[in-house]
């Protein structure tokens, strides 16, 4: 795989862990209709306009289960697909053919469907200085293949795990007792180079957290007003973040607050797939 991310080893179990929970015992619709080793091709079509993304997740799917099916594709990811364009073909056995279909399609899918919603985001943001980010809101055992695919749509990634970054938010502030007391902790427990976030809420959050020495400070459920002014009392002494709902409709709403970071969770918990099909399977041709 092309990427890093998709490259690890991890993405084997999870493709895996995918297969066995569709195929429990045996396909056995497949089973009941095809007997034996039968070759075969079938098409890879597109049928809605977005960005492509996870070919070689979709590809790895065929391959671990049966690892001499031939895949080729006419596109990459990141390219922009069209309606009725074919995208690849995948030869082998009929049987793996079959029996991976869904699977393969449903990483596809999702994955496109987050890499277009991520372009359509970004794209909004053209013109300022502010990033993209995704967050932590992905669905189980998927988040190494959706904040590639956000990636792919030109977003960025925040922290991947919760062993990545210190973000201190209302319930650690909450335990600590205060900011002051979460950041001076914070400082103690991490070495120096590791950066510390800390999510706010109102202004006067804001200032506690600038003063106690917060790396990043995060708005968040702030109001474009509010942010304003958050960003000019931080004056760049910090990075600014904002965060809370932010979706398509309203991104643009934040543009000119003059935040350097924006972390959307609809992302990856509200984009829909983008369609497509496995279609005109057939044996192939001696």
């Amino acid at each position: 795989m092309n990427d890093p991310v998709t490259s690890s080893v991890n993405c084997d179990k999870l493709i895996k862990m995918a297969l066995a929970e569709d195929i429990t015992g045996e396909d056995a619709s497949t089973n009941a209709v095809i007997r034996g080793y039968v070759r075969g091709n079938v098409q890879l079509i597109c049928k809605q306009k977005g960005i492509i993304c996870g070919l070689n997740v979709f590809a790895r799917t065929f391959l671990l289960l049966d690892d001499k099916t031939q895949i080729t594709f006419n596109v990459k990811d990141g390219d922009m697909v069209e309606p009725g364009q074919l995208l690849g073909e995948i030869s082998g056995d009929i049987r793996v053919l079959l029996s991976g279909e869904r699977t393969a399609l449903n990483f596809l899918q999702r994955m496109s469907g987050i890499a277009t919603y991520t372009r359509r985001v970004a794209n909004l943001l053209k013109g300022s200085k502010t990033r993209l980010l995704d967050t932590r809101k992905t669905t189980p055992n998927m988040r190494i293949f959706e904040k590639y695919a956000v990636r792919v749509g030109g977003g960025y990634n925040h922290r991947y795990n919760l062993s990545d970054g210190i973000l201190l938010k209302d319930n650690h502030i909450g335990a600590a007792g205060s900011i002051t007391k979460a950041v001076q902790m914070a400082r103690e427990y991490a070495p120096f180079v590791r950066k510390i976030e800390v999510e706010v809420e109102n202004l006067d959050m804001c200032r506690e957290a600038l003063e106690a020495g917060a790396d990043i400070i995060m708005l968040d459920n702030m109001t474009p007003a509010q942010m304003k002014e958050a960003v000019a009392l931080i004056g760049g002494r910090a990075l600014t973040e904002c965060s809370g709902n932010v979706t398509a409709e309203n991104i643009k709403n934040i543009i000119d607050t003059g935040v350097d970071y924006v972390s959307s969770g609809a992302l990856t918990h509200s984009a829909p797939i983008l369609d497509l099909s496995l279609k005109n399977l057939r044996p192939a041709e001696d």
